[in-house]
């Protein structure tokens, strides 16, 4: 299990357009948020998706970005982010590596049902990758507006 204070799993990937990425070159000068979901295109990603878009340029002037993790294809990601006008990484995690790492793929139920699947979770990471925030089960609505807060007073603003 993840601690904050502790080092976050870096990784290594693909993103919406094919290319390796690696968790460290993605982060801004200050951190970045990694947030995971369960799937492109469904009705709280994509709310949970256009309000990390919708509040992005925000996020970047506190010096952080973003990354967007699940385990759809990057093809789906690609288009996930056309229809919603995305404005950041999509990463795609199929074979489920680094949702293991971060400890979100859990048994979730789902109207109704038990199942394996993604624990709509963030965390908020510093430029060396250490864990100063982490948000479980996540709620979408106003989860952005408590990171940036909880940015504002890890930066003293």
């Amino acid at each position: 299990m993840l601690e904050v204070g502790k080092k976050a799993p870096n990784f290594t990937s693909i993103n919406q357009n094919g290319e390796k990425v690696k968790l460290a070159d993605l982060t801004g000068k200050n951190g970045i948020v990694v947030y995971f979901y369960p799937r492109d295109m469904t009705p709280g990603c994509t709310t949970e998706a256009c309000d990390f878009r919708d509040n992005f340029a925000r996020l970047k002037k506190f010096g952080f970005n973003v990354v967007g993790i699940s385990k759809d294809n990057p093809k789906s990601h690609t288009k996930f982010i056309e229809k919603q006008n995305l404005n950041f990484d999509l990463i795609s995690d199929e074979s489920g590596e680094i949702c293991e790492a971060y400890g979100v793929w859990r048994e979730k139920v789902f109207m109704g049902r038990r199942g394996l699947g993604i624990v709509r979770s963030s965390f908020l990471l510093d430029s060396s990758l250490k864990i100063k925030k982490i948000y479980d089960s996540v709620k979408v609505k106003g989860h952005v507006e408590e990171i940036i807060k909880d940015i504002q007073e890890i930066q003293g603003k």
